[in-house]
């Protein structure tokens, strides 16, 4: 669930309204009373900010209930778009999926994270547009530990002090030390592993996306544990992911 309101130390009002939006996304969709018992907040107050919120077409009502509106995700294409790694990726999503018969994925890092930005399936198994936009440890991912690889010390340490080292399994690497040996090894070979670290039964591989020495996102491919095992993902598919990279790298440079 989002923070509580005027738990950021910003404005009480725009926590509030953050708030809002953030419990409408996480509950599918509520009422008055219930964001209102949720928040801890008056109805009147709650009422008030969808009365804005949808004025500007940020939430509708639909169905005796409110929930986020279609221009939220006007915005939200227009901040995938202007990241230049995007464009560039994108030719190289399909050809990978089809290459490695897997789950390719484009990520990218903001705050300590890293969301996916787009992905592709050649199959059935895992329903991609239900991931894209959503976020990910970075310690516990493939490409979010590439990204990390490539990163100053100095902000791999606030990612850590921000997010620490929770256990998504028991394969998650929760330590600081083995985090940071981790990180060499994927300097050192140029691609990182994920065996299980994030979702039990999904191994994953991943290489960074760099543009002037500087870490730009991760191209990843993952699926179940019994296709990809380590042999594989070390080898045919890091091999895939480093021809990929390369081909966007080019792209960027030229952008």
């Amino acid at each position: 669930m989002g923070p509580e309101p005027g738990g950021t130390g910003g404005v009480k009002s725009d926590e509030t309204l953050f708030a809002i939006v953030e419990h409408l996304r996480d509950l599918g969709g509520a009422g008055v009373t219930e964001l209102a018992d949720e928040l801890g907040l008056a109805k009147s107050t709650v009422h008030g900010h969808l009365s804005s919120l949808r004025a500007h077409g940020f939430v509708v009502r639909r169905d005796g209930a409110y929930h986020l509106g279609l221009e939220l995700f006007g915005y939200g294409q227009h901040v995938r778009a202007d990241r230049a790694v995007y464009d560039a990726a994108l030719p190289v999503l399909d050809d990978l999926a089809a290459e490695t018969g897997e789950t390719t994925w484009l990520l990218v890092h903001e705050r300590g994270r890293a969301m996916v930005l787009d992905g592709r399936a050649t199959g059935s198994e895992i329903n991609v547009n239900s991931l894209i936009g959503t976020w990910a440890n970075m310690h516990a991912n493939s490409g979010g530990k590439a990204i990390m690889a490539h990163l100053p010390e100095a902000d791999v340490d606030r990612i850590v002090d921000r997010h620490g080292l929770p256990a998504m399994t028991d394969a998650t690497i929760t330590d600081r030390d083995r985090l940071d040996a981790e990180l060499s090894r994927i300097r050192e070979r140029g691609f990182a592993l994920n065996m299980g670290e994030d979702l039990r039964g999904i191994h994953a591989a991943a290489v960074p996306l760099l543009s002037d020495d500087e870490v730009q996102g991760a191209l990843a491919v993952a699926g179940p544990a019994h296709r990809m095992d380590r042999e594989r993902c070390a080898g045919e598919i890091a091999d895939s992911l480093r021809a990929a990279a390369d081909d966007v790298e080019v792209s960027l440079a030229y952008k």
